[in-house]
């Protein structure tokens, strides 16, 4: 019957040199592994870096694409290639800039607000963003608020001859124009219902002037009432008026006159 003993220790018959070579052998291989991780990043890193160099390079290409088509009027094919190059550069404001532009030229006045909006948030710096949100607001009428974005961009650059001759310039003769308008329109409804107010006279009729026309009235049919004429036409032909008094009912004799009716 086997007897049963301690169970030696691993490596315990392992020779001293053969352990110290091992050891070293597992250092180079830990070496070599960190040194692969770190290239592993490195040149995740540097794919990255190709990856958007090469969606900067596409986006370029599609943006100046878009410009072509835009000079010659093709602005819905513009339209097409600029979000194209959005979808590989979302945060470039020229392009919502570009595109606001455009827009307008289509009389898409809402979404040319809107892409306007988008690259001044991109880049608040950009006097050609605010100047091209303020005529956009313009076209919507917003004559306020274009005026304001053009104060803006004048800000940024103020050496602008173009938004302060033509842009500024427009937009407060149009806030002018739009003032006058209002104040206008703000007379003409005082003056007509100070109109309506003429044309219905407010009547006193408790007066001492309506009081003595009534009562004048009043004298005048009590009279008639009481004093009644008639034309009578004798047989001879005479014509003569008599007065009927209330007291004195009587009447001519028929057999001299007829009664003319």
């Amino acid at each position: 019957m086997a007897s049963f003993g301690w169970k030696r220790k691993i490596g315990e018959k392992v020779s001293k040199a053969t352990s110290q070579q091992f050891e070293a052998e597992a250092a180079d291989d830990k070496d070599l592994g960190e040194d692969d991780d770190a290239n592993w990043v490195l040149a995740a890193k540097r794919r990255k870096e190709v990856l958007l160099e090469d969606c900067v390079r596409k986006s370029k290409e599609l943006k100046d694409e878009g410009a072509n088509l835009a000079e010659n009027r093709r602005y819905r094919e513009a339209l097409v290639k600029w979000d194209e190059a959005l979808q590989l550069t979302p945060e470039d404001a020229t392009l919502y800039e570009m595109k606001s532009q455009v827009l307008m030229s289509l009389h898409e006045m809402f979404p040319a607000v809107h892409a306007a909006e988008m690259a001044v948030q991109r880049n608040p710096r950009s006097w050609d963003a605010w100047q091209t949100l303020g005529r956009a607001q313009l076209g919507l009428g917003e004559i306020a608020l274009a005026i304001r974005s053009f104060q803006v961009s004048l800000h940024i650059f103020p050496m602008n001859p173009e938004v302060w001759k033509e842009d500024l310039s427009w937009a407060r003769k149009l806030q002018e124009q739009q003032k006058a308008t209002k104040t206008e329109s703000v007379q003409a409804l005082v003056k007509g219902k100070e109109l309506e107010q003429e044309s219905i006279p407010d009547y006193d009729f408790e007066s001492d002037e309506i009081v003595a026309v009534c009562a004048a009235i009043a004298e005048k049919e009590k009279a008639l009432s009481a004093a009644k004429t008639m034309v009578i036409v004798s047989a001879s032909g005479t014509v003569e008026t008599v007065t009927e008094q209330d007291n004195c009912p009587a009447t001519p004799d028929e057999t001299l006159f007829i009664r003319a009716r």
